[in-house]
């Protein structure tokens, strides 16, 4: 029998079979030997008692531990925490890289000033180019229609700094599901941990997933000379630069450089391209000492 890990507890993975049945299962001891784990969002061959076998995934995660997945929600928040533009390009990368489309929730816009909602929406402009971008505030979801119509159908997760509101937006989505939420610790100056486990939960006719949060983010899984393939600015720019493996850093006649100048690129994706760039490069001159 065939199935889908939707939710995942200690060592017991809760499984929805192709014929629709909900069972609690266990994995077979081989697992433990195993340097692969299952995740949540895996396809699974299991017999009554137990899961016997994990299915080839189309993608898969660390941070979040889930897979099998056509959409990331990348929850962040414009106050409580202040909204952080180079984490944010690092969920992005994270999420390019495995080839899933990524969707921009900006939360607590009712928390900021005039002054603050007219930077967002000129640094949002920008990445509507490339990006779905929705916002959300205490009474809820803007364009709430468009955004189920987008999920409509597909396994989707919600990833994201702690406290960014991601628990508050499932909530949203779906009125009747009372995941619980906390505020913001004033003394920390950072969200608290309500979300424990990862488990994809059923709204209309999609799945979502809600993950425990953090508030840091490593590249990984990516190498330097790949990096570029994970910004669609640079990608719609493809082989229009002098040398074909042009790194975008310090080549003459680069057109990602170009464009910067000509205020096309935006001044702080460059710049955050540039700095993880040169970590991974130093990464990479770690691991082959």
């Amino acid at each position: 029998m065939v199935g889908r890990i939707i939710k995942n507890i200690s060592n017991e993975y809760t499984v929805l079979s192709d014929n629709g049945d909900i069972l609690n299962l266990k994995p077979r001891g081989k697992f433990r030997y195993l340097e692969e784990n299952i995740k949540v969002g895996d396809f699974v061959e299991f017999d009554l008692n137990t899961i016997t076998k994990i299915l080839e995934r189309k993608n898969t995660f660390l941070r979040p531990f889930i897979s099998n997945v056509d959409y990331v929600l990348i929850i962040t928040s414009l106050k409580r925490p202040d909204i952080n533009y180079e984490l944010l390009d690092k969920f992005l990368i994270n999420v390019e890289s495995e080839n899933v489309t990524p969707i921009i929730v900006i939360t607590k816009t009712d928390l900021a000033s005039s002054t603050e909602i007219c930077e967002l929406d000129q640094n949002m402009a920008y990445y509507r180019k490339f990006y779905n971008v929705f916002y959300s505030d205490y009474n809820g979801l803007k364009e709430k229609d468009s955004l189920l119509k987008l999920l409509d159908n597909k396994i989707s997760v919600v990833s994201g700094q702690t406290g960014a509101g991601k628990s508050h937006l499932l909530n949203t989505l779906k009125e009747d599901l009372h995941l619980k939420t906390q505020e913001i610790s004033d003394a920390l100056g950072r969200g608290k941990h309500t979300t424990r486990h990862t488990e994809l939960i059923k709204i209309e006719n999609f799945y979502i997933a809600d993950t425990p949060g953090f508030s840091s983010l490593d590249l990984i899984n990516i190498k330097s000379k790949n990096l570029k393939e994970c910004f669609p600015e640079f990608v719609e720019e493809l082989n229009k630069c002098k040398y074909n493996e042009c790194t975008h850093t310090h080549e003459p006649s680069c057109i990602i450089k170009q464009k910067l100048q000509e205020g096309t690129i935006l001044k702080s994706r460059y710049e955050n391209y540039l700095k993880f760039y040169l970590d991974l490069k130093e990464n990479e001159k770690v691991y082959k000492r």
